[in-house]
């Protein structure tokens, strides 16, 4: 089955608004008829099975382009509309591309040879003779729908290959654990490229919900006001996000949310004091922790929010229709308490990296997602995430998560975020070095006082040697912290 067939199938006549807002708005009728018009457009233009980019922030041009493309037969490769240009020749090239549809912000500062498209002459493309709306019947749902380019930050982007089937069984997943219906409404302040913000748009729109689009999440007042004035039952962030919110200033702290309903935190390690931060504020809201890859699609994981007390800072247990386990390095479950790596299987599990077989071998072995992720899991079953192996600084040959130690910086209250990260050191091996934010209360805060407070809590080799202030985070558009590492 397509994937967009599977989205659309109890929602493609309803007149209801699919996206909300100010700026844009459309229906779902009108969103599902431009979809497939753009489809046989492609179609007709270059056939099936190939890959199309697709640079754009998010808007409705952003989604009907990507709905139309899967729905051609075509391989969707979205990209960040702020890409680098040697980034953009680099998977332009790899992916062989003979189509781009960009938007005209993006086209100002990419040089584009193939054939492109932006939302400026994207009226007379689904008007063409050649764009007509018509539906296919079969289709081999192991197709791949999809390349995701990981971020690239310590090493080469590597094309996550998605498949329709992927998208169809982690957004089933989803919606069980999430209980979505046609009666929520997201604000979306995560990236349509990123996959995280790519499983709101599947979900809701399968679901028959609505979406309010924020890609100036930034303003955080016009953030916070737009879920009330939209009446939005969930919103969805990285640890960033939420750190923002509840330390940046105190208007998210203060504000009443009548139809807020859940959040969800995915995308990295939120640590436990910003948690118990959000839930002691906000206790009817349900805080769920979510974690996952974007060679699992989107989700591998959730801790229902009833257990968030209880288990907090636990990523919880696999979705439905997914098994998880920890591993040792002999590929045995560990005891409880015991660390061992992360290991997934579900029809959720990417079908590869593009051209890469070597790489896809050693991260899917006997049909097993292999995350890179080191994580313990206690005698309920209840994993908790440690650190990325590649994370793991040595110092004078002892193992340092950086995680522990940004837990425990960002328990003062006046910090907002903190990174924690290696630099070369003779003597040491490797050093530790912190990086920190803090809000307008935290100006007493100095280098001194961070160590006086490390040192109270943790041993002294784990105590930052090089400690940094800066006003804000070198974080990507996802809100993803950026590392030198």
């Amino acid at each position: 089955m397509n994937c967009v067939d599977y989205l659309f199938e109890n929602t493609s006549n309803l007149q209801k608004d699919l996206i909300l807002g100010t700026l844009e708005n459309t229906t779902y009728l009108s969103a599902y008829e431009k979809t497939l018009l753009l489809a046989n457009f492609i179609k007709n233009k270059i056939g099936t099975g190939k890959k199309v980019l697709l640079v754009s922030q998010n808007s409705i041009f952003w989604m009907t382009t990507y709905l139309g493309i899967l729905k051609s037969g075509n391989i969707c490769v979205p990209l960040n509309p702020s890409i680098e240009q040697k980034n953009f020749d680099f998977i332009a090239e790899k992916t062989k591309c003979e189509l781009v549809f960009i938007s005209a912000i993006a086209l100002k500062k990419l040089a584009v040879s193939i054939e492109k498209y932006s939302e400026v002459n994207y009226p007379a493309v689904i008007s063409s003779p050649t764009a007509k709306n018509e539906k296919t019947n079969e289709f081999d749902g192991d197709q791949i729908a999809e390349i995701i380019f990981t971020s690239g930050s310590t090493s080469t982007p590597k094309g996550v290959m998605l498949t329709h089937n992927n998208i169809i069984a982690n957004t089933n997943s989803i919606i069980q654990y999430l209980n979505l219906n046609e009666n929520d409404i997201i604000q979306v302040v995560l990236p349509f490229y990123y996959c995280y913000g790519l499983s709101l748009l599947h979900t809701h729109i399968r679901v028959g919900g609505q979406m309010v689009i924020n890609n100036n999440f930034i303003f955080l007042a016009s953030t916070i006001d737009n879920i009330n004035k939209y009446h939005c039952t969930g919103f969805a962030g990285v640890p960033s996000h939420f750190q923002i919110l509840l330390r940046k200033t105190d208007l998210f702290k203060n504000t009443i949310f009548t139809s807020l309903r859940y959040v969800t935190q995915a995308g990295g390690k939120l640590h436990n004091t910003f948690i118990d931060e959000f839930t002691s504020t906000f206790p009817s809201i349900q805080f769920i922790t979510m974690y996952g890859q974007t060679e699992a699609t989107a989700r591998l994981s959730y801790l229902p929010p009833q257990m968030i007390y209880e288990k907090t800072g636990s990523i919880g247990k696999a979705i439905p229709d997914v098994e998880l386990k920890v591993v040792n390095e002999r590929g045995e479950s560990v005891h409880p308490g015991k660390i061992g790596e992360i290991i997934a299987k579900g029809n959720n599990i990417m079908a590869g990296y593009l051209d890469d077989p070597i790489e896809t071998s050693h991260t899917i072995r006997n049909g097993w997602l292999y995350t890179g992720d080191l994580g313990t899991v206690d005698e309920e079953g209840y994993i908790y995430l440690t650190s990325r192996i590649k994370e793991i600084i040595k110092v004078r040959g002892k193992r340092v998560s950086p995680k522990e130690i940004e837990e425990v910086i960002e328990m003062i209250p006046e910090v907002i975020d903190c990174s924690i990260e290696a630099f070369h050191d003779d003597i040491l091996g490797e050093g530790i070095k912190s990086t920190i934010v803090v809000n307008e209360k935290g100006k007493h805060i100095t280098a001194e006082y961070i160590r006086n407070f490390c040192g109270s809590r943790l041993s002294a080799y784990k105590i930052p040697s090089i400690i940094e202030f800066k006003e804000s985070m070198n974080i990507n558009a996802a809100g993803k912290k950026v590392k030198s590492l």
